[in-house]
């Protein structure tokens, strides 16, 4: 590369420690503050509301002047911020960062494969975040790396074969915005609308099915790029890029403007010579469609809160039920429409999600808008009371959606739906990138309907986003082509409902989690992390729960015998079927369709 053409920021990452999972990384600034540069490192990553100090994981850092050659001293101004001294001329600042996160929030190094966000690796140089960067990726010298290669979304400057070498960031932001994966990788292509689209996999043993992938993530990017721009279905990227980690247990995603990063189960990967769990894979599949619906909603529609990010803090809006509820509502219908599930599985889907809201107390008490306010404090930090506390904006912002639409359908006589929404939010909002206020969908929804509907629309704001009813989808739904029923339930879920206790097994012992408000494990005083030790004088272990559970009368008094802190107690409550949450079912009344 012609040197007098590179930017003036620049970033070197070396996978320098595979065996103690160490980034080496380099940062040249052509340019620095002749007054006393100050460097940051982001305390969060965008979409992922919860600070996590990423500086705490710099083992080192130094700092030197190009043109003296000497060390500069270094100022810690806080966790986050260092300020170099006064210098003219460029400087280098060469930092060693841990590496062993193998969420898809930081970064990860071992001899298997590397991972990282920018946002974990590279400080930020403060006043100049608008400039291009530059970031060069250098190769592990391991022979346990020989068969490495580089995906990711980044422009490419100048690299090898493997994808080593040299990449173009448009700013600091974009650099953010564009994770890196390294390994061996089992890769499929596709186009959707002439977009290419491309998913990297790293940790399945056999040959995955490409044939099957290949077609059920066609049919669903197709759908989604056809939901926002059906007259021109053009995507508002040049290409994709699917990384998906697959491991023993995990799930997760994390959305980017050209990218998503994706943590699975290996089961729920379609695999040669291996039996596949088909509901295990439809997850899968939501989750790339959750992530890829992101692209358009967050990525590029944002609430005015985000821009721009204020990595150092917290940004605080009460739109996250717009922002995931509405993308957890269409995840699952972009996989109804675009032929990968059936109405029956559907309608399962939305029921499942409808009832496990309906079981949690914290609905009553959190409304979404705060749900979406609090939660960096609420929701992200999740601790033995938050089914109490918490009602979640992904769960019941899906269901929120589904009753605006459902709302819209019924007034416009279905000439309008929650899609011409989302198409006008996108026009409006995604490709002007003008940022959503807090109150912006008020004027949305008015242009959209008109006046007539305001009144719909306020009593939805007050009673189901900054209210904490529930949201009454069983009097919304008036097509004859579903029912909706009260769900049936066995004596045992019913018993376990009236219980309120979440458990796990802890050496032998039965040890409560949660005890949910109102149940009878609450009224008999249990509380998290006491371990049950019997159930009316029957020895209780997880195994053997179900059965004691089943062998009891509804409105039976329990007498639980119990440890907290090694001291034993005994204590008796009733069950009462006054406690039961309601359930509900939605089932097709076609069952062709």
């Amino acid at each position: 590369m012609n040197t007098a053409d590179l930017p003036a920021i620049q970033y070197t990452v070396w996978p320098a420690d595979l065996h103690g999972h160490r980034y080496r990384v380099k940062l040249h600034i052509a340019k620095p503050n002749p007054e006393g540069q100050v460097l940051q490192m982001p305390a969060w990553i965008p979409g992922s509301y919860l600070i996590r100090d990423f500086s705490k994981q710099i083992e080192s850092i130094e700092a030197y002047s190009v043109d003296a050659k000497k060390k500069l001293s270094l100022e810690r101004i806080d966790n986050d911020h260092w300020r170099l001294p006064k210098v003219n001329g460029a400087v280098e600042i060469v930092t060693t960062v841990y590496a062993f996160d193998s969420s898809v929030r930081a970064a990860y190094l071992d001899t298997e494969r590397g991972f990282f966000n920018a946002s974990s690796l590279c400080l930020a140089v403060k006043d100049q975040e608008n400039l291009p960067c530059l970031l060069a990726i250098a190769a592990p010298e391991s022979s346990f790396t020989d068969h490495w290669s580089v995906q990711t979304g980044l422009r490419v400057a100048k690299t090898d074969s493997r994808g080593f070498g040299f990449y173009l960031a448009q700013n600091y932001d974009d650099l953010l915005d564009q994770p890196v994966a390294m390994g061996e990788f089992q890769i499929i292509r596709w186009k959707s609308n002439g977009v290419p689209h491309s998913m990297a996999i790293q940790g399945c043993v056999n040959p995955v099915d490409t044939k099957r992938l290949t077609q059920d993530l066609q049919a669903i990017c197709t759908s989604t790029i056809n939901l926002f721009e059906p007259r021109t279905k053009r995507a508002p990227f040049v290409n994709y890029l699917f990384l998906v980690n697959t491991m023993l247990n995990g799930y997760g995603g994390l959305e980017h403007r050209n990218s998503t990063v994706l943590v699975s189960r290996r089961d729920q990967i379609p695999q040669q010579d291996m039996p596949l769990d088909e509901s295990a894979y439809r997850e899968f599949l939501g989750l790339c469609s959750h992530e890829y619906f992101h692209a358009w909603l967050v990525k590029r529609i944002q609430p005015k809160a985000f821009q721009p990010y204020a990595l150092n803090k917290r940004n605080h809006t009460h739109l996250l039920w717009l922002f995931e509820g509405f993308t957890s509502y269409y995840d699952d219908l972009q996989l109804f429409r675009s032929k990968r599930i059936d109405l029956k599985t559907y309608l399962g889907l939305i029921s499942t999600n409808w009832n496990g809201i309906l079981r949690g107390p914290g609905r009553n008490k959190q409304s979404l808008a705060d749900s979406s306010f609090d939660a960096w404090t609420k929701y992200y930090q999740a601790d033995e009371n938050t089914p109490n506390a918490v009602v979640s904006y992904y769960g019941k912002g899906a269901l929120l959606a589904l009753g605006l639409d459902l709302q819209i359908r019924a007034f416009s006589k279905n000439q309008k739906s929650l899609d011409d929404l989302m198409r006008l939010i996108w026009q409006k909002h995604g490709v002007t990138l003008d940022g959503i206020a807090e109150d912006g969908l008020d004027d949305l929804i008015s242009e959209l309907l008109g006046s007539g509907f305001s009144k719909t629309w306020n009593e939805i704001k007050s009673r189901y986003i900054f209210g904490t009813e529930d949201i009454p989808i069983q009097k919304w739904i008036t097509s004859k082509l579903v029912s909706v029923k009260p769900k049936s339930q066995s004596k045992l879920e019913k018993i376990k409902l009236q219980l309120g206790m979440r458990h796990t097994d802890s050496n032998g012992w039965l040890k409560v989690t949660h005890v949910l408000d109102g149940g009878a494990a609450q009224l008999a005083g249990l509380a998290p992390g006491d371990l049950l030790a019997s159930i009316n004088g029957q020895r209780l272990t997880s195994a053997r729960l179900d059965k004691i559970l089943a062998s009891l009368a509804e409105e039976q008094s329990i007498h639980f015998c119990f440890y907290r802190d090694d001291l034993g107690h005994e204590r008796i409550a009733s069950l009462h079927a006054s406690q039961l949450p309601m359930q509900f079912e939605l089932i097709a009344n076609n069952a062709n369709l």
